[in-house]
């Protein structure tokens, strides 16, 4: 299924260059930002206070994250558990008080907006809990990795698992560092993003290296070049379509999908624009850089007949 179809070649490869340049700028940026101002981690990475609060009727979110800010608090995740009835506030950690003070804190405010609120449950989070869901989430980002490497290594070779590899951590250094850089707040959903994105990411990349695989089978004549315009050319249709759709659905969780999934919404949405971009200015050009021929995809299952051959033609 296809919107449109391009006639004529992109010539995309010619400027490889310049989309690189832009690419490693970026990236140093990101980088940069992430050295200097850090991520802003949410109380599952910090430590914090988790207060369960339930009402006799359902209870809109917004007064709830608006009595926390009053407090001091806006950061504060405020979600629903379990029914509309039901609500979860998660405190960060807070100099001079405990989890107790705190949760006497709120539960004053909160029953000045309406005093059948009831305190359920308390439970202090420690840093040392925060420790290991930043070291599982690094084992899991770096599984993920690996996984790929090994993947594209069986699927097509060596040369495009690099190329893969660097492009899809790529993505995830530049989604980090637009946390960095404005701050926003770092929790497991957003982790949850970034391994997505990289699934997301080399699915992409492997619908070009397919079709530059394919290219180079039926078009013998053409350049390395020409062989990955055209397979970037011929897949443009198909990466709106699917990237469109999937961007619309996001888009639906950013706008609708409330406090609990905004910055998971974000995460994706940003991961999904550099997906497209890294797979065609980043994977594909670093496989050039990195000499990719077609003797590496197409292997010729017939040694070329010699006339001069004595033996040529001679059964074995």
């Amino acid at each position: 299924m296809e919107f449109f179809r391009i006639h004529r070649d992109l010539p995309l490869m010619q400027r490889a260059l310049i989309f690189n340049a832009i690419s490693l700028i970026t990236f140093l940026a990101a980088v940069f930002f992430l050295v200097h101002r850090g991520l802003h981690l949410s109380v599952e990475f910090t430590g914090g206070t988790v207060v369960e609060v339930q009402y006799p009727q359902a209870v809109p979110l917004e007064p709830v994250r608006s009595t926390m800010s009053k407090l001091g608090y806006p950061d504060a995740q405020v979600q629903n558990f379990g029914t509309s009835r039901d609500v979860l506030i998660r405190l960060p950690l807070k100099q001079g008080l405990t989890s107790a003070q705190q949760s006497d804190q709120v539960m004053a405010a909160l029953k000045t907006q309406d005093a059948q609120a009831q305190l359920q449950r308390v439970e202090f989070v420690g840093p040392q809990v925060g420790k290991e869901l930043v070291t599982n989430g690094l084992l899991a980002l770096a599984c993920v990795v690996i996984g790929i490497v090994i993947y594209l290594s069986f699927r097509f070779e060596w040369k495009y698992a690099v190329a893969g590899v660097i492009a899809n951590l790529h993505d995830v250094v530049i989604i980090l560092g637009f946390f960095a850089f404005f701050q926003w707040e770092f929790s497991l959903s957003v982790l949850a993003a970034i391994l997505a994105v990289l699934g997301y990411s080399v699915n992409e990349s492997v619908v070009i290296f397919d079709r530059i695989r394919e290219t180079f089978r039926k078009q013998r004549k053409m350049t390395v070049i020409e062989v990955i315009n055209h397979a970037i050319t011929s897949t443009m249709s198909r990466t709106i379509i699917t990237h469109g759709c999937t961007e619309m659905m996001v888009l639906s969780m950013f706008l609708f999908g409330g406090a609990t999934l905004h910055y998971f919404a974000l995460a994706l949405t940003v991961g999904i624009l550099f997906g497209i971009y890294s797979s065609v200015f980043v994977a594909a050009a670093l496989a050039m850089w990195l000499g990719v021929k077609r003797e590496d995809l197409v292997k010729d299952k017939k040694p070329k007949f010699d006339p001069a051959d004595p033996n040529a033609g001679a059964e074995v």
